[in-house]
């Protein structure tokens, strides 16, 4: 598919580099209200779970980030699968403490996890409405 002369064309990895620091700046602005929201609202439980929740997110994103960086053919090291597979345990062991340990809100923990799609879809939002200029 030929893209329309009028649209503008993504150059070079500095264009990617500002999307994916939009994407971190706009999860931390989704982190910081939903908790406070959810904290005035709900009480310490959801804002605490919320919080945690977009800590996870955060905390996915930048090994995600750090993946794709790594993939990169000028990289020479690769992550071991074992390290990959041991951080999604290290998530999954966190969220069981916080299940059968503690009173903070499972649903508010789980609505903390999706601040990266939220941020995505926002970035994704951010270029419609600039290819479109």
């Amino acid at each position: 598919m030929a893209t329309p002369e009028h649209l503008p064309v993504p150059e070079g990895p500095e264009y990617y580099e500002r999307a994916a620091n939009r994407i971190a700046l706009i999860m931390a602005a989704i982190g910081v209200a939903g908790t406070l929201v959810a904290f005035a609202v709900r009480g310490w439980q959801w804002g605490g779970g919320f919080f945690i929740g977009a800590a996870i997110s955060s905390l996915n994103y930048r090994w995600l980030r750090r993946l794709v960086e790594s993939l990169s053919p000028d990289r020479a090291a690769r992550p071991s699968t074992v390290l990959l597979a041991f951080r999604y345990l290290l998530l999954g062991a966190v969220a069981y403490v916080i299940v059968r340990f503690t009173s903070i809100s499972l649903p508010a923990v789980f609505a903390g996890i999706l601040v990266l799609a939220a941020a995505v879809m926002i970035e994704a939002v951010i270029e419609i409405v600039y290819a479109g200029k």
